[in-house]
């Protein structure tokens, strides 16, 4: 299975956990042109909530990205990896980065058409780094 696999810097928020509250966040980046391949957001607790959300590219897109309250997260390394959509590909995901001994921050998934894209979170840089290679590699073989 070919994975076209591509770095993803992520942006980060707390939100208000109401209605509108993630449409508040979402509307300077829409606004400013922003055009993102990564939203993930979620209730942390009740009346506060977390948004992630990337790339943000560009003078005007970190601006918005600045005044919406988003901030480059620190702490968090992603990648996007689209591939065509095989019942079991993302658990041969995951088992190839197990067996590389990399741990997932997080993933998000969701297929469309005849493809799959994941999302997938790591803790350092070097961990996605080895992620992405894995996955390229593991590309090549099949």
């Amino acid at each position: 299975m070919a994975y076209s696999v591509s770095k993803v810097e992520m942006w980060t928020a707390e939100i208000d956990d109401r209605i509108g509250g993630l449409d508040a966040t979402l509307a300077p980046l829409a606004d400013a042109g922003v055009d993102l391949e990564i939203v993930v957001a979620r209730r942390q607790q009740p009346g506060r909530g977390v948004v992630f959300a990337g790339p943000i590219k560009g003078a005007k897109g970190q601006k918005a990205a600045a005044a919406a309250g988003l901030t480059r997260a620190a702490d968090l390394f992603a990648l996007r990896v689209e591939s065509p959509n095989k019942a079991g590909d993302c658990r041969k995901v995951t088992g190839l980065l197990a067996d590389a001994g990399i741990s997932l921050r997080g993933l998000t998934a969701t297929v469309c058409g005849s493809r799959y894209v994941l999302s997938l979170g790591f803790d350092s840089e070097a961990d996605a780094a080895r992620a992405a290679g894995v996955l390229k590699g593991a590309g090549k073989k099949n």
